[in-house]
């Protein structure tokens, strides 16, 4: 314990010169167009207590996409993301738009991003109720990936090396971070009685410089999120763990699929 004083300035001294500095972004390839989609889903917690109900909305017009994903939390809380990509030969993000309020969420949140000038916009609420707007321009790699994430993970090829691809992070101070994306494995699952296996994803954040260098020792390390991808021809999500938000808690999410209200076989009186 003597000696824990001299190691924080001793790394921040030597910080620009153990850090490697960011790592290169990649932009993912196109393997499998994306078009209509309309999906549910379920947010619970990892225990399994319902959350939210949720929608994935996605449309197509040539090569430009808009997906919505929209979760409706049972406290009256909104989760409402809209991404706009396009997918010539490379997924490269357009716009992203994502709105947190209600209170599932600490800190209302309202941030945008313009993919092209790399403008980001953030409207938050501080501790007091205020209303407070950060709008920075930042320099924005190909790989920004707000958004995108479900759609990269289809796409990227399992047995490849680890992919890292850029965030911008919905603090009330955009901040740009990397994301590396690693393979954990096969794991098993079944629909009905058939048995499948899914490609189980471990996503990183890498936060760089000092601050990335000293978030460990802080306990301010961003948890890693999971994600699980059926592969072959027609690659689809089957399930994440993820915050959704800045310091918050890991949430599950699911496909679900509809169910109707008792009733008697048609036909029948």
């Amino acid at each position: 314990m003597l000696g824990r004083p001299k190691l924080l300035p001793c790394l921040i001294a030597c910080a620009s010169l153990l850090w490697p500095g960011a790592l290169p972004g990649q932009t993912v390839a196109v393997r499998h167009t994306e078009g209509l989609v309309h999906g549910f889903l379920i947010l619970r917690t990892l225990e399994g207590t319902p959350l939210a109900d949720g929608d994935l909305i996605q449309s197509a017009r040539g090569e430009r996409v808009t997906s919505r994903l929209v979760f409706r939390f049972k406290d009256g809380s909104i989760h409402d993301e809209t991404v706009v990509y396009s997918q010539r030969q490379r997924f490269r993000l357009i716009s992203d738009h994502v709105t947190q309020k209600g209170p599932a969420f600490p800190q209302p949140l309202d941030m945008s991003i313009d993919g092209g000038s790399g403008q980001v916009t953030v409207r938050y609420s501080d501790e007091h109720g205020a209303q407070k707007v950060e709008s920075e321009r930042l320099d924005v790699p190909p790989d920004l990936a707000n958004g995108l994430i479900l759609t990269l993970l289809k796409n990227v090829q399992p047995g490849a090396p680890p992919t890292t691809v850029s965030l911008v992070a919905a603090t009330p101070k955009p901040r740009l971070v990397k994301l590396v994306i690693t393979v954990a494995g096969d794991e098993s699952f079944s629909t009905g009685g058939a048995a499948r296996k899914a490609t189980h994803y471990v996503l990183k954040v890498e936060i760089g410089g000092i601050a990335g260098l000293l978030a460990p020792l802080l306990g301010k390390q961003p948890p890693d999120s999971h994600v699980w991808i059926l592969g072959g021809e027609a690659p689809a999500f089957v399930k994440s763990e993820q915050p959704l938000y800045v310091g918050g808690p890991i949430w599950r999410i699911e496909l679900v699929s509809p169910v109707w209200p008792r009733s008697e076989p048609t036909g029948q009186k």
